[in-house]
């Protein structure tokens, strides 16, 4: 009998309720690919918006990107993974939510002993997209500073630790005074409550005026104009999320006008396509978190049958640092 995995699949584009928890078969590992069991399960904003169809999905599919635990079996040509070996990714193609998987074995990675399952699961996506905010968008120093939007959430408390590591000034906001001094405790210099101040003008009075040479934003929508304002001339805007809904069309000349700006929309997966690449930059965040320079923080865990209440905490802004699906 083929054994089968509890898995979270989604038959039509919604809200949390079109979650389903379903068993599912999970076959055997073909050439490249590796069987493994999931001891824990990341959850970040992609999944949400993989639910909802702001990114389609061919259905009925399976749902997220992230997970640690124990590989089972490899398939031909695997050699960077062994049966029993502790591993983390965050990966293409969506599927995490669940038990155990068959899937391609390029982007999955050692895990290092020192990080726990817990961790792993948290902080592949999350990490991976900081160090390419940081090291592969645009050149960054020590002494450079950054304006870096939702301070508080998985990807942004560990920027302030990764900023405060490289030396680099980040200014953070966030939606409440508790969630600011969650930024500050994590490394940011200053954070901007963005529900009692201006943050624009708030970003330029801590400048002197200058501007930041970097926004990270993952908000979208709501924050995108206000941060090209925050810029110095030549600065960059890296818009690297959707939280509010998709940046809508801007008049092109509105970045000439405003100083010679950049703009990019990168995405994690784009840079992690090259294996090797995607091994480098595990490397970097393993690294980060067994010296000490970052620490993990998971807030909040739900059973896995609790996911559709997990979307809603997520949406809704209820939680901070990261958010796990447990499989005990």
């Amino acid at each position: 009998m083929t054994p089968t995995a509890r898995t979270v699949v989604i038959e039509t584009h919604g809200g949390p309720e079109v979650l389903t928890l379903t068993d599912r078969p999970v076959g055997e590992p073909g050439a490249g690919e590796i069987r493994l069991r999931h001891k824990a399960c990341g959850l970040n904003f992609i999944d949400c918006y993989q639910r909802t169809g702001l990114y389609p999905m061919t259905l009925p599919h399976a749902l997220g990107m992230e997970a640690a635990g124990v590989v089972e079996a490899v398939g031909e040509g695997v050699t960077h993974l062994a049966p029993g070996d502790r591993v983390a990714y965050a990966a293409n193609p969506p599927g995490a939510y669940t038990e155990a998987r068959v899937m391609p074995a390029a982007q999955v990675c050692k895990l290092p002993d020192a990080i726990s399952f817990d961790e792993g699961a948290a902080m592949m996506l999350k990490g991976m997209t900081v160090q390419y905010l940081f090291h592969r968008t645009t050149p960054l120093k020590a002494g450079d500073t950054v304006l870096f939007h939702a301070a508080a959430g998985g990807v942004g408390l560990i920027a302030c630790q990764w900023a405060r590591s490289e030396g680099i000034r980040l200014i953070g906001t966030a939606g409440s005074d508790e969630k600011c001094q969650l930024a500050l405790d994590h490394g940011a210099e200053a954070c901007i409550n963005y529900t009692t101040e201006d943050f624009t003008a708030r970003t330029r009075e801590l400048t002197d005026g200058r501007g930041v040479d970097v926004v990270m934003d993952s908000i979208g929508k709501s924050t995108f104009l206000g941060s090209l304002d925050c810029l110095k001339p030549l600065g960059m805007m890296i818009s690297f999320g959707n939280a509010s809904g998709p940046v809508e069309a801007f008049n092109l000349g509105l970045l000439a006008q405003k100083g010679s700006l950049k703009v990019t929309r990168p995405t994690l997966f784009a840079h992690t396509a090259d294996p090797q690449a995607c091994q480098e930059m595990a490397a970097m965040l393993f690294d980060k978190v067994t010296s000490g320079a970052v620490k993990i923080r998971i807030d909040q865990r739900f059973p896995l049958d609790q996911v559709a209440e997990a979307h809603r905490a997520l949406e809704s802004r209820r939680t901070t640092g990261q958010t796990i699906l447990t499989l005990d």
